[in-house]
């Protein structure tokens, strides 16, 4: 974890100064709904935009550095957002639960036995039938400029295949300082059941 606390001296490739485009359409289209987790929350810029959509919002992150850069942006811009610093994996700590989960960039930075863990995490902090969405890295992303590990639809599917139900995987694009457009990638919503 001290990678990503690390890459908060400067400005990481996935901090891209708003918040991104597919989790603003979900906010858009009332998708985002009641109390907001976003889990790997970095500098807090999809959790201030639906703080200021009217939800209650909390953002975790393992780099104290993105909390306090979160927590400053937050300030800046009048909105109130519960930032803490907090391991995805054992979200249970937070002793509470949320209608909907949101995750950035998080869920493919995981070891296959990682994952596990954190769909039990996921599990504990959100409300029967609350909706987890996940944008995450595309297999169908090419390899060559580096950057984190490649999600299948597959891998999605078997992460995800007891007590969930998922209601879509679909293309979308992950925006960061690498890709002018978006690199290739997965959103997913789940609900939990």
């Amino acid at each position: 974890m001290a990678f990503f606390n690390e890459s908060y001296l400067g400005t990481p490739p996935w901090d891209i100064g708003r918040p991104q485009r597919e989790f603003a359409r979900l906010a858009m289209h009332s998708e985002i709904r009641g109390t907001v987790l976003d889990v790997g929350c970095g500098t807090g810029e999809n959790a201030i935009f639906f703080a200021k959509h009217g939800h209650e919002v909390w953002g975790v992150d393992a780099a104290p550095l993105a909390i306090e850069k979160a927590t400053r942006k937050a300030k800046e811009s009048g909105a109130r957002v519960n930032f803490l610093v907090a391991d995805a994996l054992h979200l249970e700590k937070l002793k509470r639960r949320f209608n909907t989960i949101t995750d950035c960039g998080l869920f493919h930075v995981f070891s296959d036995e990682a994952r596990r863990v954190f769909e039990r995490s996921l599990r504990s902090a959100l409300e029967p039938d609350g909706t987890y969405f996940m944008l995450c890295f595309s297999d169908k992303e090419p390899a060559g400029w580096g950057g984190p590990r490649r999600v299948s639809e597959d891998e999605i599917r078997e992460t995800f295949h007891e007590g969930w139900k998922i209601n879509y995987i679909r293309e979308a694009s992950f925006e960061s300082s690498f890709h002018s457009d978006g690199g290739r990638a997965w959103l997913t919503s789940i609900n939990s059941v």
